[in-house]
């Protein structure tokens, strides 16, 4: 379970997120590995205040939201120069590892405990229930409970602008969708892409498969062959750790001299698999929201509820590197596109 991970840089949000003050003195730590600064808190922050995490079963080096969401709470270690042990993580390899991993957290008196991913969100209901004095958080889940800050997003929004790049650039007319489990947030991924892509060309066909997991990269390796060999030559996944595979096929076929490309998600995608097969990457920020609700405890304020990022709110987009291989004008016209959603003008379909 223990992992060595390196700390990674992330911008600041310019979200109003609000979380929960601090809560009492934790009294044992939880296995896990944590990175970064050593020493007491800087400017004031309590160094006592112990923020705990608990992976999905894509684990934390998932190249997606769950890495994204450790990155942001080791920055904020970094930034406040936390003690070394009061940012963790444990790492589910099933949904049995869910509730035990929360509840070591919550036990210990760690004062607030992430759950990422919305299959965590029934178990993380069930512990925020036995255990109403924890305050508690949660990525891509809604847990109506008063100690609990649920954090979701618009992925359909951001992947609209997904779509019009890659009706834009495909030259087969065919674009394929890779999809982990078929849930609602990844069902936004998948009605937003091909919303967009509609927008800009009805004519584009757009090829949809489910794989059914989240860290089986030979699936999504398989699943984009069969994409690819069906014409399509760009593919847009949301599969988490099951999507490294659509960029192993990819790379594969570029090497062959093929004219193939990967749109990324959760994450600026390029910077792990180059930019010689991510065309762009649908960017969730979720390590600035992890960082943003975790300051926010720090600093004393606690209002549970559901929080909702989009376009509006800068909490979903393309990565700043899309010019790298998305052209000027097709970028102008995204930022168009982008405009009439914010404005209200286009309703992008989620369910």
């Amino acid at each position: 379970m223990k992992k060595v991970l390196s700390v990674l840089s992330v911008t600041a949000l310019s979200l109003s997120l609000v979380l929960a003050g601090c809560g009492s003195k934790p009294e044992a730590q939880p296995q896990g590995q944590a990175g970064g600064a050593t020493g007491g808190a800087a400017g004031g922050a309590a160094p006592t205040v112990k923020i705990g995490m608990v992976t999905d079963v894509g684990g934390v080096n998932d190249n997606s939201f769950n890495q994204s969401a450790w990155e942001g709470l080791q920055k904020l270690q970094t930034d406040l120069n936390l003690p070394k042990d009061n940012i963790n993580y444990l790492q589910s390899t099933s949904d049995a590892d869910y509730v035990p991993n929360l509840t070591q957290f919550v036990k210990d008196k760690w004062d607030l405990t992430w759950g990422i991913g919305f299959l965590m969100g029934d178990h993380l209901k069930k512990v925020a229930d036995e255990n109403k004095d924890a305050k508690l958080a949660i990525i891509d889940a809604e847990v109506d409970a008063p100690n609990v800050e649920s954090v979701l997003f618009k992925e359909h929004e951001g992947s609209f602008l997904a779509g019009v790049v890659a009706a834009k650039m495909t030259k087969t007319k065919t674009v394929g969708f890779v999809g982990g489990v078929e849930i609602p947030v990844i069902k936004r991924f998948e009605l937003g892409f091909e919303a967009g892509v509609k927008a800009v060309d009805p004519s584009v066909k757009v090829l949809k498969v489910y794989t059914g997991a989240f860290d089986k990269p030979d699936l999504g390796k398989s699943t984009a062959s069969q994409m690819y060999g069906q014409g399509a030559d760009i593919i847009f996944h949301a599969s988490g750790g099951t999507g490294d595979g659509v960029f192993n096929e990819a790379k594969d076929r570029k090497a062959k001299g093929e004219n193939v490309w990967v749109i990324g998600v959760d994450k600026d995608q390029s910077l792990t698999f180059g930019d010689e097969v991510t065309l762009t990457s649908m960017v969730k920020r979720v390590d600035e929201a992890v960082y943003r609700v975790s300051k926010d405890l720090i600093d004393g304020k606690f209002q549970g509820g559901i929080k909702w990022l989009g376009l509006a709110e800068d909490g979903v987009g393309l990565a700043s590197t899309s010019n790298k291989n998305v052209p000027e004008d097709v970028l102008k016209l995204v930022d168009e596109y982008k405009q009439k959603i914010v404005k209200g003008e286009i309703t992008v379909p989620e369910k």
